[in-house]
């Protein structure tokens, strides 16, 4: 038998991608300041100069370090496409760089590949700092993340566009020691001297800085460098040697290296209320506590790292325990039948999760434009069932519940790894596979079928879950589809999805997975639709639409553009943010899973009609379910569109 392929899907709102060259929309400041009929003045996004302190106080935010030490401070993102068009942004309308730099579609990458694109590469499109009033020697420096890795050439570069459009004169402030040898070495190399301001002219005390004040409790640990293997615990404090641009959360961070409080690891320990300093030598200082509990204490002008109290640790480690009890998604184990989608409703989310109940809520609305494929629902009660044939209860119960498991990531992974291969290599019950062959068969089995998962861990009001499970494509075989079963309900213990349940909150054996098992369709072409704009909250009414050649099923490998595209139903107007350049498209394979086709990059995936046929019935399903806004996955196949999910959108910075 061929082994088919199995994909996570990652139904995440906004690709890994880059805006096309000649599709940057810029701002003029008098369009910016343009008054709008019936208010006063439209939003004040950014200016593309500070002629006076007035300009500065507009857009800047001000934190404090230490009681009495204020420190005003605006992001600047500066466009290197658009011959360094500077921006100063407004900085109390926008929390990140990447906000304002989505806002107004001037890139729509998000997460890891932003930090990576324009943060480090040498070639970056953008320079991304902070401008800062230092009240302590009365002067404006600019600054970058600590592990920007600037060259000479892109930091003259980036102080030329700052110098020509900021009002006085301006330092350059090093976060690093890398990047105070590359301020040396333009001074000494160019005619142009970047002047600088270094963190010993800004404050006497460089053994320690309070980034954030506050007291945690956690197990220590000295980082390096973190690497993309690196996983760190929310359990730990930990010392960084080398500062990093993201984190996951974690209990308490010590840096040894000048810090800046305006950075973005600060903004993360501010938002998840956790202790952050930067004390010289902490790795040194605190090397015998390595891998103990100890008490962290930030305070203004001091703190404290000692090892925890025995009953601090205790009673934290119950509080974590209990937490994890704190939600139980409902789950009805008392219902047997497999049931079609059209007899489903959104109500049955207890017995087949949101995501397949959605759909029948769909589906009894009875709107002849929207059309979901037909399938039916494997309820919770099954998966319930395979444990104990298994006797797999306990031994996932014991693995979990390991002190090593609760405090090892590394560790905690590989036993994850473990109990999936425990469920894929248990054995159905002979009445189930029966039913399920009827059923299968009865669907178009030999035609291919999708196998997706539908939890209870899903939906649920702030967490949204999506991304987290397995789906198995084009099952076209008794044996494939048995298979594929255990795959889905396998997907409960990946790795991601037990983190972010644990990080919520979430009791990890009240989750239930429910498969649908659901007609394949062979898309031409497939995506996600936003009944809103993800990049600009401003931009409500418009329906953000993200479209790929073939299934549309995320590949680890590819970083490709995808097509994007915001329809604006009030003035039915469509912008075109990017053209999708992939050169390759996935179809079904006869024989089960999917293989790769070569397709012509650059051509366009949708029509206008197809895009605005797909925005009406979004809108539609919005409408039906409340005036919430969805995340609609979509296929269209031989002219037809399909709805193959509909759930509620949450916003993912």
């Amino acid at each position: 038998m061929k082994k088919i392929l199995v994909f996570v899907l990652c139904c995440s709102l906004v690709p890994t991608v880059l805006a096309a060259a000649g599709e940057t929309f810029l701002l003029s400041q008098k369009a910016m300041n343009k008054p709008t009929r019936g208010s006063a003045t439209a939003p004040l996004h950014a200016l593309a100069r500070i002629n006076s302190r007035r300009d500065f106080d507009k857009l800047s935010r001000t934190y404090y370090r230490g009681r009495f030490y204020a420190l005003p401070h605006l992001m600047f993102v500066i466009d290197r496409r658009a011959k360094d068009r500077v921006y100063y942004v407004n900085s109390k309308a926008y929390a990140f760089h990447k906000d304002f730099v989505n806002a107004e579609y001037l890139s729509l990458e998000r997460g890891k590949i932003f930090y990576e694109n324009n943060y480090a590469a040498k070639d970056r499109r953008f320079f991304l700092g902070t401008i800062a009033y230092q009240t302590a020697v009365d002067q404006f420096t600019f600054e970058f993340w600590e592990g920007d890795r600037l060259s000479s050439e892109l930091l003259t570069e980036c102080y030329d566009a700052l110098s020509r459009t900021f009002f006085t004169k301006i330092f350059f402030k090093p976060n690093s020691i890398a990047q105070e040898e590359t301020a040396k070495a333009v001074t000494a190399a160019s005619a142009l001297r970047v002047p600088v301001i270094t963190a010993s002219d800004l404050a006497s005390n460089q053994q320690y800085q309070a980034l954030n004040p506050g007291a945690g409790i956690g197990q220590l640990r000295i980082l390096e460098r973190l690497t993309p293997e690196t996983v760190i615990d929310r359990n730990q404090i930990v010392i960084f040697k080398e500062v990093p641009v993201q984190l996951t959360p974690l209990s308490g961070i010590i840096t040894t290296a000048p810090a800046s409080p305006l950075s973005h690891v600060n903004l993360l320990a501010k938002s998840w209320g956790i202790p952050n300093a930067r004390i010289a030598n902490a790795d040194k200082l605190f090397q015998a506590l390595e891998g103990k509990y100890v008490r962290l204490e930030v305070n203004d002008n001091d703190y404290k790292l000692t090892p925890a109290n025995p009953k601090e640790v205790e009673a934290r480690n119950r509080e974590f325990i209990k937490r994890s009890d704190l939600v139980t998604p409902p789950a009805d184990l008392r219902y047997e039948k497999l049931t079609d989608l059209q007899e489903q409703h959104a109500v049955d989310a207890r017995r087949f999760g949101a995501k397949a109940a959605n759909l029948g809520q769909i589906i009894n609305a009875h709107n002849p434009a929207i059309v979901v494929p037909k399938g039916f629902s494997i309820p919770f009660v099954y998966y319930q069932r395979f444990l104990a044939l298994n006797q797999l209860e306990d031994k996932i119960a014991n693995a979990v519940e390991e002190d090593r498991f609760v405090h090892d990531p590394v560790y905690r992974k590989k036993r994850l790894a473990e109990i999936r291969q425990w469920i894929q290599g248990g054995h159905l019950e002979v009445a189930f596979k029966k039913i399920l062959e009827g059923k299968a068969f009865a669907l178009g089995l030999s035609k291919g079928l999708f196998a997706r998962s539908s939890t209870n861990a899903e939906d649920l009001p702030n967490f949204s879950g999506a991304g987290l499970y397995t789906t198995v494509p084009n099952v076209r075989t008794y044996e494939q589809l048995y298979e594929a079963v255990k795959t889905v309900w396998a997907s409960v213990w990946n790795y991601e999805a037990y983190e972010a349940r644990e990080s919520f909150g979430m009791n990890h054996f009240g989750v239930y997975p429910s498969v649908l098992v659901q007609e394949g369709i062979d898309a031409e072409s497939a995506g996600v639709a936003i009944t809103t704009d993800p990049f600009n909250r401003t931009n409500r009414g418009a329906v953000y639409i993200n479209a790929k050649r073939g299934l549309g099923i995320k590949v680890v490998e590819g970083r490709r553009v995808a097509e994007q595209v915001l329809y604006n139903p009030s003035s039915n107007s469509t912008k075109i943010l990017t053209r999708s350049d992939e050169d390759t498209m996935l179809k079904f394979d006869e024989q089960g899973g999917v293989k790769e086709f070569k397709i012509e990059p650059q051509r366009a995936v949708l029509t206008d009609a197809m895009i605005r046929r797909l925005a009406r019935a979004a809108l539609q399903i919005k409408r039906l379910f409340g005036g919430r806004d969805q995340d609609i996955e979509w296929v269209y196949a031989k002219g037809q569109l399909y709805i193959v999910q509909s759930r509620p959108y949450v916003e993912n910075n």
